[in-house]
Formats: structure tokens, sequence, C-alpha cells
């Protein structure tokens, strides 16, 4: 049973390899470009509001397909129309995070398309999230090292 699947995702990956290098080399292959790859939410309430929809558009000649998206944990989750986006026109991938986990954190979604040059794309949200205590009580967010929102300590 080992042989069989360890086979089966040799094949997989062999194809999609040979397809992945197929449209490299394709003058008119779809292209993917976002118009950010990073978004930092700041500071942020628990259980707030941690969506963000990162915008791209295909700047190449045939229709570019999403075929793919992974967070990079159970926190991260992406979400995106499954149609294929024509020459010109834009779409978004959504993605969500765990306001429920309190702290600093950095994220990863890898995209995954049929792009000619460029198929895999790593798109980073980051922020920190209060706890829930400073979220109810409203109370200012201290950054590390004491200064608060409003003191900017390198003035």
């Amino acid at each position: 049973m080992k042989k069989i699947i360890l086979t089966l995702t040799v094949f997989f990956a062999a194809t999609l390899f040979a397809s992945a290098q197929e449209n490299a080399n394709n003058p008119n292959a779809p292209e993917i470009s976002f118009e950010k790859e990073v978004h930092d939410f700041g500071t942020i309430d628990y259980a707030g509001d941690g969506t963000y929809a990162f915008k791209f558009t295909n700047t190449g000649k045939e229709p570019l397909k999403i075929t793919d998206a992974k967070g990079s944990c159970g926190c991260t989750v992406p979400k995106w129309s499954k149609e294929e986006v024509a020459k010109g026109q834009s779409g978004y991938i959504n993605v969500s995070y765990d306001t429920k986990r309190q702290g600093p954190f950095t994220k990863t979604v890898t995209v995954m398309s049929n792009a000619g040059k460029n198929p895999t794309k790593v798109l980073t949200i980051k922020g920190v999230v209060k706890t829930q205590e400073q979220t109810e009580d409203q109370t200012p967010f201290m950054k590390p090292g004491g200064a608060s929102p409003l003191e900017n300590p390198k003035q």
C-alpha cells in the first residue's frame, strides 16, 4: 500500500512540475499580480475582524486560475473564487485570522495558480491581538517597551 501511495505521489508531482514548466515557457501564459503581498492589521480587538481581501489582477494573456491556497496554520483560512480570471480582470483572496488568539502574529498564505513565471505566491498577514480584558475594558494597548500608541519614543 505504501508503494502505491508513493508511486501516485511521485506521478502527480511530476505531472504538476511538467505542467508548470510548460506554462513557464508560454509567452501567452497568465500572470498574477497582487496590489500588495503583506497586510499589517496593526492592533486589533480580541474576537475582532481579522479578515483582509488581497486583490490580484491577471496581467497575462490567457485566463488565470487559482488552483489552491493554504494558510500556514489552522488559524489562517483563505477563500477564493474557483472561477477563471480573464486577461486584465481582478479577483480576491480573502484571508481570515482567528482573533481569539491574543498577542502578536505573523502568518502566511501560499497561493498556487497556473501563472507562467510565478505560479506560487506567498501572502503575509501580521498584527497584534489585544487580550480579552483590554478589549472589554477599552484600556490602551501598551506596546513592548512601555510606549502607548499615542507616544512615539523615537521623537
